[in-house]
């Protein structure tokens, strides 16, 4: 997608369809429609914005009205980059056991994650956004039964399709269900308009909700009345979840669904992991999943065929899951027998000393003037700061130190001396003179207590590992949770730390 726009919100939708080359059989011509090219990497961000402005529309939602969803996640992602740019405050409800990614990037946006415990399943979440939006007044995107969700589908996934396909053969169209927007939003506009496509809908095979063909006890309002009684955990987050969506089955009852296929989570895995191998395509276990159901299909399928399947996210949303179990951050057998295969940059070989350089004039310390003095003495007797970090901006071992600080809630001064604060006449560099003399070390990061030298480091983590630093701390006034059991070392990079 190419042009200029007015904001983020109107590059949602006109996702391209790609065809499958290496991993489909021949004979079918097999496309996925990808929906990772949305802006925030998956289907639900049309979700988003079709709710949320409908509800603008319709007055439902007013100005500054806090926003409340329960979402496994992409859906969460979407609305808080849709209430984002719209200026609405936004709290999600999510199941514990979804991937941390994604309740990363709801907060990175700005959004409020509340947790519910993974044993009250999709009910639980939902149950509690309710129970939220009651509480407070706040408005309750409802995205399972709302019928924004599937308008947007059949205003824009829908019209993709058709524009795609126009003048072609479309056999089948292959889908799995979260919400059931996706799959009544676009199965309606199919079953009017290119009735020769059937529509297959894909479900986890340990957990047949849809293939059970037990209905899914309602309240008045439509809305599950509790979990249906063919529910299993299972392994494609965002599909299926724990009941099934009056969207979902406002397809059923239109007869927009003429097969449901059953999905064994091993499969979703393997495909995932081939679509990026064997096609470059980076999808989420969800979309390993369809991709399996489409595979199913083509295989039965008659010569010819022309199937179109729909891949909801992008494999990002899964580094936490066991679809990168495997995927190790360290080198393998062959990468180091790589390695091994040339002489340099090595780790099994130790790094040669480097050749002394020609003897050069000694080097001198700036000079330190005065006013840098008075300052330096001025902060290390801050009786109210009397933590002091003297550090560089964006050097890993001081954030390291910075997220040990953080972590136990202890207040400090940061003195960044590589900042554009201390660029001008080198203060900086004065005070880095300046420290060597008084403390004879020339490494950064420098910590004080209360005037007194700590060490770099190392010295801090070790002075917090046999409790020298919390006894200093406390006898300078200072306050600090006191209960944080955190080994400080491990919050070094990766690459620092033991190997």
């Amino acid at each position: 997608m190419s042009g200029r726009y007015d904001d983020i919100l109107a590059t949602i939708g006109r996702t391209p369809v790609v065809r499958i080359r290496h991993l489909a059989p021949p004979e079918v011509a097999v496309y996925a429609k990808l929906e990772a090219r949305n802006p925030m990497g998956s289907v639900k961000d049309r979700l988003a914005l079709g709710i949320i402005e409908d509800a603008e529309r319709r007055g439902t939602l007013r100005p500054g009205q806090t926003v409340i969803e329960a979402t496994s996640g992409n859906t969460g992602i979407g609305l808080a980059m849709v209430c984002a740019v719209k200026g609405y405050p936004l709290v999600v409800t999510m199941a514990e056991n979804f991937s941390v990614e994604r309740r990363r990037m709801m907060r990175f946006l700005g959004a409020k994650v509340v947790l519910t415990p993974a044993a009250l399943k999709g009910s639980g979440m939902l149950a509690k956004a309710v129970e939220l939006a009651q509480a407070h007044g706040w408005f309750l995107c409802r995205q399972f039964e709302n019928e924004a969700n599937a308008e947007i589908h059949s205003r824009t996934t829908a019209q993709e399709i058709l524009a795609d396909f126009a003048g072609d053969r479309l056999d089948y169209w292959v889908t799995g269900y979260g919400t059931g927007g996706t799959l009544k939003g676009v199965s309606r506009v199919l079953k009017a308009q290119r009735p020769d496509t059937r529509i297959v809908v894909c479900e986890p095979d340990n957990s047949p909700i849809l293939g059970s063909g037990v209905p899914q006890p309602r309240r008045a309002d439509g809305a599950p009345a509790e979990s249906h009684p063919a529910f299993r955990p299972h392994l494609m987050q965002g599909w299926s979840p724990d009941f099934i969506p009056k969207l979902t089955q406002d397809a059923i009852d239109a007869h927009g669904i003429d097969r449901v296929l059953p999905i064994n989570g091993n499969d979703a895995l393997r495909l995932s992991r081939e679509l990026a191998r064997r096609e470059g395509i980076f999808t989420g276990i969800s979309g390993g999943a369809t991709f399996a159901g489409a595979l199913q299909v083509a295989a039965e399928a008659a010569p010819g065929s022309v199937l179109l399947c729909m891949l909801p996210d992008t494999g990002e949303r899964y580094l936490s899951t066991p679809l990168f179990e495997d995927i190790s951050s360290d080198m393998g057998e062959e990468e180091w027998a790589i390695s091994r295969s040339t002489p340099g940059a090595r780790f099994d070989i130790p790094t040669p000393a480097p050749t002394p350089a020609p003897a050069a004039a000694p080097s001198t310390e700036p000079e330190v003037a005065p006013e840098v003095a008075a300052f330096v003495e001025q902060v290390l007797a801050d009786s109210n700061q009397p933590l002091v970090l003297f550090a560089l901006e964006w050097c890993e071992f001081c954030w390291s130190v910075r997220k040990l600080f953080a972590r136990c809630g202890i207040p400090y001064r940061s003195i960044d001396l590589d900042s554009a604060q201390y660029q001008q006449g080198d203060r900086g560099g004065q005070i880095r003179a300046l420290l060597r003399g008084r403390t004879g070390s020339r490494t950064i990061p420098q910590v004080f207590v209360g005037g007194e030298f700590i060490g770099g480091c190392s010295e801090t983590f070790d002075a917090f590992r046999d409790g020298r630093l919390q006894q200093l701390l406390k006898e300078n006034g200072v306050r600090f949770d006191e209960s944080v059991d955190v080994d400080p070392y491990t919050l070094l990079p990766g690459w620092l730390q033991p190997r």
